[in-house]
């Protein structure tokens, strides 16, 4: 691959962002507890001890949202999206009461999108209907792979045959089903992804995100790395994920995500946009913009300490103000990770800042073949996609 040199961007005067009106806004719902936790897993997820007491993590949660209403009064919740952990553990008519409680105390929009992720293992198809039920419109499966080995030396719980039944379970139930695979796994060769793509594209489902194992701090494999195939193997693989899903009719709209033709996720557009979202839940983070910018949210991680703090309604374990000289990296780490990148005026929309203040390393990245700007919008190139962590370093404060 060919060095992208870092140019130091001009030196940027802070100044005060003004929004005219807050960005877009979602809710993510944070479910913490998983049967185990895999040994790449760096979320923020907890081993079953016992019983999950779903009923008072429900209670806390609705406090939570309620005590955070005046942060989102009069502002419209556009997708729900819970995530965990693995949220497919929760029982349907908890879930139901969950979502009634968010009707109830927050603006959301009719037909919103409602994701919930559930793993294979870990729900069957009566679950599926009560989620469907409650009002989940949209599941996200984390099969990972369909081949009983790779499972295995990842430390998933389930194995091919069990992703098999949950995702004809969820196809029954939705008809807005993601797919999560992962590729460059232990042991993994190009024929072995071929095989899982060829499983997943014959199901049909209208999305997928496809990512490669990276290794985490503070996660098993970090500990003790598992043998993983090398550079040449892994991009073969991604090659083959891109033109395979190409030719099946796939946008690959984000860097690991791809959908049919209306079938994007639309609670990540939303992050990927910048837009707002209220972050409730064990660990949840949320970002919400107002008149004097925006603030970042960590809600309580533990999910002891988060149910101990739900009874003083002190859910908020942290909070800052995102300064100015850091708006314009934070936008472009998620906005330029989208394939057809943004529209000149959103860069303004949903910081508050004027686009001046990044023109000279616009003008930069795109003399070096890494950023396409016209009139309308800014893209990454397919230069710019390839060194795309490079790219976005040029932004920083």
């Amino acid at each position: 691959m060919r060095y992208i040199p870092i140019e130091p961007a001009a030196p940027r005067r802070a100044m005060a962002p003004t929004l005219t009106a807050p960005p877009p806004l979602a809710l993510y719902v944070h479910f913490p507890w998983c049967v185990r936790k895999c040994p790449y897993c760096d979320f923020n997820s907890h081993p079953l001890r016992g019983d999950i007491p779903q009923a008072r993590y429900v209670d806390a949660l609705l406090a939570d949202l309620e005590s955070a209403v005046p942060q989102i009064w009069g502002r419209r919740i556009h997708s729900v999206f819970v995530g965990g952990g693995t949220p497919s553990l929760i029982d349907p008519d908890q879930l139901s009461r969950l979502l009634d409680g968010v009707r109830a105390l927050g603006n959301l929009a009719p037909g919103a999108e409602i994701t919930l992720e559930a793993n294979p293992g870990a729900a069957d198809a009566g679950r599926f209907a009560g989620y469907r039920e409650a009002g989940v419109n949209r599941l996200s499966v984390g099969v990972q792979s369909f081949d009983d080995r790779l499972l295995a030396a990842i430390g998933r719980i389930h194995d091919g045959a069990d992703a098999r039944r949950a995702v004809e379970a969820a196809l029954s139930h939705f008809e807005r089903v993601n797919l999560d695979l992962m590729y460059g796994l232990p042991g993994q060769q190009p024929a072995m992804f071929a095989s899982d793509l060829d499983i997943a594209l014959g199901y049909g489902a209208g999305h997928l995100s496809c990512y490669q194992l990276t290794i985490e701090p503070n996660t098993e494999f970090h500990a003790v790395p598992p043998p993983l195939p090398d550079e040449d193997c892994t991009a073969a693989m991604q090659d083959a994920l891109e033109a395979r899903l190409a030719s099946a009719g796939y946008e690959h709209y984000e860097v690991s995500a791809f959908a049919r033709p209306g079938q994007a996720c639309l609670h990540n557009l939303n992050y990927w946009r910048f837009g707002d979202y209220l972050g409730i839940g064990a660990g949840a983070h949320g970002k919400l913009s107002g008149q004097h910018g925006v603030v970042r949210e960590i809600r309580h991680r533990h999910p002891r300490a988060y149910l101990e703090a739900a009874g003083e309604r002190r859910f908020v374990s942290e909070s800052r103000q995102v300064s100015a000289d850091e708006l314009p990296f934070e936008f472009m780490m998620n906005a330029l990770r989208l394939r057809r990148g943004f529209p000149r005026h959103l860069f303004e929309a949903v910081t508050g800042m004027p686009l001046a203040v990044v023109e000279v390393t616009l003008s930069v990245a795109r003399r070096d073949g890494l950023l396409a700007i016209d009139a309308d919008d800014i893209r990454p190139t397919e230069l710019g996609r390839r060194f795309l962590n490079e790219l976005l370093q040029r932004f920083l404060p």
